[in-house]
């Protein structure tokens, strides 16, 4: 499978890796829009929400549900945008199911277009967010 997910997954390629069950990954994006902007996916390939199972997205959902109140904290953010591109006219670039979390700070400006940060950057961010889960 040529999945850029799936390999992040079977550990062929690396990640910000914050949280890992048996079911769920996530890791930082590395084109960020916000600080600690986090990719919750699940690990069995679905190109997308309706081809995945019931069981799946709900298993992604109990994730965001514990890990984001720690994020928020762990970067000093007091809200979240939730976001999920469903097939690539919605701008789903990997197709692999995957929801954003982007935490938001007062007085952010509310963007979403993508940010390019150093590698130094993203681990510092994934440090302080593992410590806090």
């Amino acid at each position: 499978m040529n999945c850029i997910f799936c390999k992040i997954i079977a550990g062929e390629l690396p990640c910000y890796k914050i949280y890992e069950d048996e079911n769920v990954i996530a890791f930082l994006d590395i084109g960020p829009v916000s600080e600690g902007h986090t990719l919750i996916v699940p690990k069995k390939h679905a190109e997308n929400l309706d081809t995945g199972s019931r069981e799946d997205a709900a298993r992604c959902m109990e994730t965001i549900y514990e890990i984001a109140p720690k994020i928020l904290s762990a970067i000093g953010a007091t809200g979240y945008n939730l976001g999920m591109n469903h097939g690539a006219i919605a701008g789903q670039d990997v197709m692999h199911t995957h929801f954003h979390l982007m935490p938001r700070k007062e007085g952010d400006e509310r963007t979403f277009v993508k940010t390019n940060p150093s590698k130094d950057a993203l681990a510092s961010v994934a440090e302080k967010i593992r410590e806090a889960l």
